[in-house]
């Protein structure tokens, strides 16, 4: 999986014309925002997490921060990130490319409410040095299994 796998995933439901690769990387945050000239909010960071039942993605605005109390309120459990060589067997993306786009089968997704502040947001597409434009609803209409959570420090 990786772009590959993401590609495929956005060009199945008409969205490949918004995915956007860069000769930069876009692995983190800051370097997103700077290739694609918008702020850091705007990115739309998938974090990704295991669960005693598996593993789970959350995607959230960039600046945003996960809060431990609302993570346990919402999830039941403490938070714990996973690994690189988790994110790449469970989910099928390394990190910096880690996104909610062709992941493995299983993996839950969680859309935090920090993402409706904005009118478009940034994820990556499975790769380091890849993004889509979408807004909040069409993320969440890309991914209908997907349940939308409020688990960011309030800002």
């Amino acid at each position: 999986m990786s772009f590959e796998s993401a590609y495929s995933y956005l060009k199945e439901r008409g969205f490949s014309d918004r995915v956007i690769t860069f000769d930069v990387s876009t692995a983190t945050v800051a370097l997103a925002a700077e290739a694609l000239h918008t702020e850091e909010c705007r990115i739309a960071k998938t974090l990704g997490f295991l669960l005693s039942d598996g593993p789970i993605l959350v995607v959230m605005a960039g600046d945003a921060r996960a809060d431990n109390r609302k993570y346990r309120n919402t999830f039941h459990e403490k938070a714990h990130m996973l690994s690189y060589e988790d994110a790449v067997e469970k989910i099928g993306h390394a990190p910096g490319g880690v996104c909610p786009f062709g992941v493995k089968e299983g993996v839950r997704i969680f859309l935090d409410v920090t993402l409706k502040k904005y009118d478009t947001v940034f994820p990556a597409v499975g790769s380091s040095n890849s993004a889509v434009r979408l807004t909040p609803n069409e993320l969440e209409s890309l991914l209908p299994d997907a349940r939308w959570v409020d688990i960011a420090k309030d800002q």
